[in-house]
């Protein structure tokens, strides 16, 4: 396949699957084996990281004006009700230590033998039944609202979050990236719902949340990859006109879906919960699973 539609597809699939709880590594990984091409190599690795980039940068700017409101009331929040701990920029931060520090000696442990195929498909399986049962869980009380007696839900917004709710979801989210294909969405959204979380208070801290994930971890790939402490390191790429068009149409692919995606997810949810996404990550771990098996992978 020629380069350019090729960077428009792998644009697509990681603007389309990075903040949905469907694992953007599950999909890349797939798609490379589908179009039997190689994401490893010096370039291309190179390439996934700069498309990651370009669905990252989205955040900051779709939710620019809730991170100059939470920036402006630090740290006593806008009721004026929170503390150093509690602000839901402390919260973030503190989600995202809890996932850090393990996550790095966990990945760094097991190795890379956990991108296989079979890995993956359990993963979407099991993790879309996880989600599936966590979202029928709390479907009764979505459906009454803040104030109905007897509900499992007590947080409704992220600016009513506790630090416990905070250390909990940040423990969950490393389960993503331990296991590739669980997705760190999910996890975090999923977890955020088992600690008394709406479903839009739990996807709004889930997309705060990635922001400083993101961003450091795939800084420290890009990082690790350059330094040659990697199988295939990227070095230093000398790219000629050609790459370095492949590489901007993936970013600005990746960042324009992303956007829409984003957009696309926060409304959805709030009317129709999670429940098509549990059943499409069941389907398509099913079906990797076969094929992993098929294939010897």
């Amino acid at each position: 396949m020629n380069d350019y539609p090729l960077s428009m597809i792998l644009g697509v699939v990681e603007g389309l699957t990075e903040f949905l709880p469907v694992s953007s590594t599950a999909h890349l990984r797939v798609a490379e084996a589908l179009m039997n091409m190689s994401l490893s190599s010096g370039y291309w690795k190179m390439y996934t990281i700069v498309i990651q980039l370009g669905a990252i940068a989205v955040l900051p700017i779709y939710f620019r004006a809730r991170i100059l409101k939470f920036l402006s009331t630090f740290p006593q929040g806008e009721r004026g009700d929170r503390t150093l701990l509690t602000h839901p920029l402390s919260l973030t931060a503190i989600a995202f230590v809890v996932t850090a520090i393990p996550s790095y000696l966990l990945v760094k442990m097991i190795g890379a033998h956990l991108e296989s195929l079979t890995i993956i498909g359990a993963s979407l399986l099991i993790g879309g039944i996880v989600m599936w049962v966590i979202d029928a869980m709390n479907a009764k009380a979505e459906k009454a609202g803040p104030g109905a007696a007897g509900g499992r839900i007590h947080t409704w917004h992220m600016e009513d979050m506790s630090l416990a709710q905070a250390v909990w979801i940040g423990a969950c989210q490393i389960l993503s990236a331990v296991f590739p294909g669980t997705s760190r969405s999910m996890s975090t959204i999923g977890a955020g719902q088992l600690a008394g979380m709406s479903r839009a208070s739990a996807l709004e801290f889930s997309f705060f949340l990635s922001i400083p994930t993101m961003v450091v971890a795939t800084g420290y790939e890009f990082l690790k990859s350059v330094m040659g402490k990697t199988e295939n390191p990227i070095g230093v790429v000398v790219m000629d006109a050609h790459e370095w068009v492949v590489l901007a149409i993936g970013f600005v692919v990746s960042f324009v879906v992303a956007y829409g995606s984003v957009a696309w997810f926060m409304a959805y949810v709030r009317r129709r919960g999670f429940a098509p996404f549990a059943v499409y990550r069941i389907i398509v771990g099913i079906a990797v699973l076969v094929w992993a098996s098929r294939i010897g992978q």
